[in-house]
């Protein structure tokens, strides 16, 4: 009879254990609080940026900008936003001096509340400005020393780029003057716009991009 009872116990326990672990998180976000970015080579120029919490289960995790962007009905993407201690050595008496900043994209899963870092190439959160469809990032990239841009499209997964074309040289100030690339359906297609005003539209299949030559470009537009 005790064998029973203890058998039965251990079965309870399991059964618990795995209701508990099939549990779904709750992702959530908190109000849109506006706080000062201070940008310009010598970041003596304040710009309004418009930030928020994440939540999972209540829980404060990260701060967010932006829009998230759904790339199946479990995973979404956001970009991070964070708090950077300026203090200097000398200062650490005084009260910490605090900035806010842009940081790099999240990849968030609703089911599990897992948020993890993405590693997005050659993107830089100063100047890059991401724009998603469905798991693929397209965006103007800037080199580690930040005198090259590249136009680059990423996709969820991958290391390595599956597009990365050199556009030019940043200007003295490192602004690489590319303004978001824009995305098309059937075929999934890519614009961007180099700070020359030249055009260049890619066809995604897959892991593989194509360049699509500007009378082709032309010739579907008219369609």
């Amino acid at each position: 009879m005790r064998h029973d009872l203890t058998l039965v116990f251990v079965i309870l326990l399991f059964a618990c254990d795995s209701k508990a672990a099939s549990k779904p998180h709750v992702v959530s976000f908190g109000k849109w609080t506006s706080v000062k970015w201070m940008v310009g080579t010598d970041e003596n120029t304040a710009l309004d940026l418009k930030v928020r919490a994440i939540y999972v289960d209540s829980r404060l995790k990260e701060f967010t900008l932006g829009v998230p962007h759904d790339v199946t009905d479990r995973l979404f993407v956001v970009q991070r936003a964070f708090r950077l201690n300026d203090t200097l050595p000398a200062e650490s008496a005084s009260p910490a001096r605090w900035q806010w900043q842009r940081g790099g994209w999240m990849l968030v899963d609703r089911m599990s509340g897992h948020i993890s870092q993405l590693n997005l190439p050659e993107f830089d959160a100063y100047y890059s400005i991401a724009n998603w469809y469905r798991d693929y990032s397209a965006y103007c990239g800037v080199s580690d020393d930040g005198k090259k841009v590249f136009a680059v499209v990423a996709q969820l997964g991958r290391r390595k780029p599956i597009l990365k074309k050199a556009l030019g040289d940043t200007d003295a100030d490192g602004d690489p003057n590319c303004a978001g690339p824009s995305w098309q359906r059937k075929p999934a297609r890519v614009t961007f716009s180099s700070k020359q005003e030249e055009q260049f539209t890619y066809a995604v299949h897959g892991h593989a991009v194509d360049v699509i030559p500007a009378e082709r470009e032309e010739d579907s537009g008219t369609q």
